[in-house]
């Protein structure tokens, strides 16, 4: 089957079902302890194999930010990661954060504020953002900002980038454009504080006591895809708590599709292979409140093109969106405001019922060139000497193609988009010189704003008492509330590093 053929396949069929799941009743079951077997699930063990205060579930941006500030706090720290290496979708995160008064935006005249990104969070999600914590990660994302930058030795571009949604220039993105950036200087920073990191570890159960505390965990070690229910078990007590940072589940076909029924195995992801729901599901037994699971979030710079997140998202995102146009190929126009919020842009997308074609010209593409390599030989993005060849390539009208961008054109030098209410404040210029780059875009699930409540101390919120569950923190993709309906880019950075921080020092002084 050709790459065309099971692209279309996957569009016809996603837009085939228009029913979408809005509230948290539709939570499936499947995973969770039945009613005969729910009273073993917290037998405590004979003896525990190991113990420490602060036991850590998840090695990204979460995890890692929890297992260091419990450390430094004095508790002893273990963190455990189910796959074989580091960092999950951290790691191939974009390295975009999110910040409010950092001296960045200072030094290049922009002003911000709290209330500002707050109002763009909150218009992304539809009004669903848990407004404590919503604000809490304005609040905090400079003081997480200077954290990474001081603390931990991140370093960061001295340039700021407008992601879609944000009105305001805010998002600032670590020297090689990639989680990594952040996630290297803290697996360091955990090596230099003599934190365990244990890899290949899955979390089997999470152990109460009569009380309903969470004192520790059962798993099975050096685990393998598909050996989930393995006999050979671990038994690691936690004293103060247990940090649940295990992330987001949009890699779990099975579990997201009885969310949202669109989003099924033909939809691909960007999310690594261990984005799953076993952790969410773990929670859920022993009482957590699970909030907002049905809104999860396509992102809409990704590429058919390409497997898993690739790199197109960074051309898309950081050059084409901003600095250029994206069209429908069928009618060879615009259809979108490119620097919308994700669920806006993805929505438009689908909606077309084609994949689209964002493009720029060559100086667009500047902030995304050294990626560009890559792309092109992969043949994910295309070079055109003219906008006829673009044309032609992409089976559009050349004529109608060259209007559109002569209006946008028009549009860049009175800073003013009538159509669809672009920000221009990237100072964004006319697409006028050749070569001129394109990439095709699909959505790809890439994160679920659902998860567990919690509150702003990071502590997990019981379903039926509304009380905390004692000796139980969540962080991360693994809570919900946030973010709303839609998260905004390059906030998911700054709700990570605030929370987990939280999380760590709370279990700690637990």
């Amino acid at each position: 089957m050709s790459k065309d053929t099971k692209t279309n396949l996957s569009r016809r069929n996603f837009l085939k079902a228009t029913s979408i799941t809005t509230a948290t009743a539709g939570l499936a079951l499947s995973g969770f302890a039945s009613a005969k077997t729910a009273p073993t699930c917290n037998t405590m063990p004979e003896q525990w194999d190991e113990t420490y205060d602060v036991v850590v579930v998840g090695s990204g941006f979460a995890g890692l930010s929890a297992a260091i500030e419990a450390k430094n706090a004095k508790a002893s720290v273990v963190i455990l990661e189910k796959m074989p290496v580091p960092g999950g979708n951290s790691t191939i995160n974009g390295g975009g954060m999110a910040v409010v008064g950092s001296d960045i935006q200072k030094a290049n005249g922009v002003t911000d504020s709290v209330d500002a990104m707050l109002g763009d969070m909150y218009k992304a999600g539809l009004g669903l953002n848990y407004p404590k914590q919503a604000r809490m990660v304005a609040e905090r994302s400079n003081e997480a900002f200077e954290w990474c930058r001081d603390y931990l030795g991140v370093k960061w571009k001295d340039k700021l980038a407008q992601f879609g949604g944000h009105s305001i220039p805010r998002t600032h993105t670590t020297y090689n454009q990639s989680g990594s950036g952040i996630v290297q200087p803290m697996l360091a920073k955990c090596k230099e504080l003599d934190i365990p990191l244990h890899k290949k570890v899955y979390v089997k159960r999470l152990i109460s006591d009569n009380e309903g505390r969470v004192v520790g965990l059962e798993v099975v070690t050096k685990f393998k895809p598909g050996k989930e229910n393995a006999t050979a078990t671990h038994f690691i007590k936690a004293k103060k708590g247990v940090v649940m940072a295990s992330g987001g589940f949009a890699a779990d076909v099975l579990y997201r599709s009885t969310q949202d029924p669109r989003l099924t195995e033909e939809l691909a992801t960007t999310n690594h292979s261990g984005a799953t729901s076993e952790c969410l599901k773990e929670m859920v037994r022993v009482g957590a409140n699970p909030v907002q699971l049905s809104w999860i979030q396509l992102g809409p710079w990704a590429s058919p093109d390409e497997k898993g997140f690739g790199l197109a998202p960074i051309f898309a995102a950081y050059s084409a969106f901003t600095h250029g146009v994206m069209i429908n190929p069928e009618t060879s126009e615009r259809f979108v405001n490119e620097l919308a919020d994700r669920k806006v842009r993805a929505d438009a997308i689908i909606k077309t019922g084609n994949v689209a074609v964002a493009i720029c010209d060559s100086v667009g593409v500047t902030a995304s060139m050294h990626v560009m390599p890559k792309l092109l030989e992969r043949e994910v993005v295309h070079t055109f000497d003219t906008l006829d060849a673009l044309a032609a390539h992409y089976k559009m009208s050349a004529k109608t193609l060259q209007a559109q961008i002569e209006r946008y054109n028009s549009y860049v030098a009175q800073k003013n988009d009538p159509e669809f209410g672009k920000p221009f404040s990237m100072k964004q210029k006319a697409i006028l010189k050749a070569p001129f780059y394109a990439v095709r875009l699909w959505p790809k699930a890439h994160h679920t704003m659902g998860g567990v409540e919690i509150n702003t101390q990071a502590q997990v919120i019981n379903v039926a008492t509304r009380e905390t569950i004692p000796g139980l923190y969540a962080c991360g993709e693994s809570t919900g509330g946030t973010h709303g309906a839609c998260r905004l880019g390059t906030v998911a950075i700054p709700d990570c590093i605030v929370f987990g921080r939280i999380a760590g020092q709370m279990a700690a002084n637990a």
